[in-house]
């Protein structure tokens, strides 16, 4: 059943390749789909192309039909293409004709690309609000353990001093560069496309800016050329906005990998979120970090295949970018899952103190000792040639005395001030 059929029936085999998993990606859609095609028949009473009296009819039908989406009780019948003709169907068969009407003006073009963005928006919130609770989670670790103090590394050979309120903090402030990456996205996709029909226009007198107010999008997509090109650039950019939180996420799980491991010992975990091993009886592997890596990983390489999938294409609308939705549907399921995973695990986390007493250390102070002597009027070369000597010979013995007071150091992490913009950057998801 195609709301284009013309007299004849696609072969089967044809119908299967081309429809693909898109009935089953589609029902996450659904409410979308009403939700614009709610605005829509409003807009054709407003110009005249329905009747207030149908308007009564097809307003509370299509409200209906929401209702059953929420409830679970919706699904795409076999042999329906797709979710707007479902919709559309369960219209027809409940009221007749008049459901034939809701179609007025419209594509699918622009009627899928509606739902798309109005899906995206809710899917970038889902997601800002799972960074929003992860920064909140590292931020009070940071304060919480501000004062313990572990070695820094380069090239992952000891460094200089750090701490774990700056290790905590760190991240939470990288979520924040990439909550900008998902307010661009968020801006990017929260456009209304309604009312370009195939990417044309219509030569109905439609309302566009009403309908803009109707669904909250900030503006139309005002050239309707320009909306349906949004298709593909909408899911770039939502996918880089993923992939830049998969990479900040991805080193976290990198770290804790590191830090856990015998040979640091840094921190640790309750042992029932641990695994073990089938040989080896005092393994305690990272496995859930491990898989978060592995997944993160994954979902950083969701924008090259948006962009290969995309690439070539001429201008218009093409069946290649309904293979978009199998590529970004499951990645904003599995980023928000990664986020909510990686604040579970850290309310249990455990941190070692008093790492910098072992001996192990000592090196890890030889700029604070430089300093010292520069701050005493030493020449800095000089200083580091002196110090670097003590170590060159074996007779260097560190201080052991930090004093870091400039703003985002070890002593002054400078977490209210990174809050404030986690907080502006959250409230224009609201």
């Amino acid at each position: 059943m195609q709301l284009w059929n013309k007299g004849f029936e696609p072969d089967q085999l044809i119908e299967k390749f081309t429809v693909g998993n898109d009935r089953n990606l589609d029902l996450r859609l659904a409410k979308y789909d009403v939700e614009g095609s709610l605005a829509h028949i409003k807009m054709l009473e407003r110009i005249g192309l329905l009747s207030k009296k149908e308007l009564d009819i097809l307003e509370p039908a299509l409200n209906e039909i929401k209702e059953e989406i929420e409830k679970g009780d919706f699904r795409i019948e076999e042999g329906v293409e797709d979710i707007h003709s479902q919709i559309e169907f369960l219209l027809t068969g409940r009221l007749g004709d008049i459901g034939k009407k809701i179609h007025s003006g419209r594509s699918r073009n622009d009627q899928v690309l509606v739902d798309l963005k109005l899906f995206f928006r809710d899917e970038l919130k889902r997601i800002a609000q799972a960074c929003g609770d992860l920064f909140s989670r590292l931020q009070l670790l940071s304060e919480e353990h501000k004062d313990k103090l572990m070695p820094g590394y380069t090239h992952l050979q000891i460094a200089m001093p750090s701490s774990f309120g700056l290790w905590f903090g760190a991240y939470a402030e990288s979520l924040t560069d990439d909550m900008y990456m998902l307010l661009a996205a968020y801006r990017i996709t929260n456009q209304n496309p309604l009312g370009s029909a195939a990417g044309y226009g219509s030569s109905f007198p439609l309302d566009r800016e009403m309908t803009t107010k109707l669904l909250k999008f900030d503006a139309p997509h005002y050239n309707v050329v320009a909306a349906q090109m949004s298709r593909g650039k909408t899911e770039k950019a939502v996918a880089a906005a993923v992939a830049a939180i998969a990479s900040t996420l991805g080193h976290l799980a990198m770290d804790i990998c590191l830090w856990m491991s015998g040979n640091f010992g840094f921190i640790s975990f309750p042992d029932e979120f641990t695994t073990g091993s089938s040989i080896m009886p005092h393994k305690k592997n990272p496995d859930v970090f491990e898989i978060m890596r592995g997944k993160c990983n994954r979902l950083q390489s969701i924008p090259n295949e948006v962009a290969l999938l995309t690439a070539n294409l001429p201008l218009g609308y093409n069946r290649d970018l309904q293979l978009l939705k199998d590529i970004l549907f499951p990645a904003t399921d599995e980023i928000v899952e990664c986020l909510n995973m990686a604040d579970f695990m850290l309310q249990h986390i455990r941190v070692k103190s008093d790492i910098l007493e072992d001996k192990l250390y000592d090196y890890v102070f030889t700029v604070e000792d430089v300093n010292k002597l520069a701050l005493n009027g030493v020449p800095f070369r000089d200083a580091y040639k002196k110090i670097g000597m003590e170590v060159q010979r074996g007779e260097y013995k560190p201080t052991r005395n930090i004093h870091h007071t400039h703003l985002g150091s070890i002593g002054n992490l400078a977490t209210e001030k990174i809050a404030k913009k986690m907080e502006s950057l959250l409230s224009e998801f609201r």
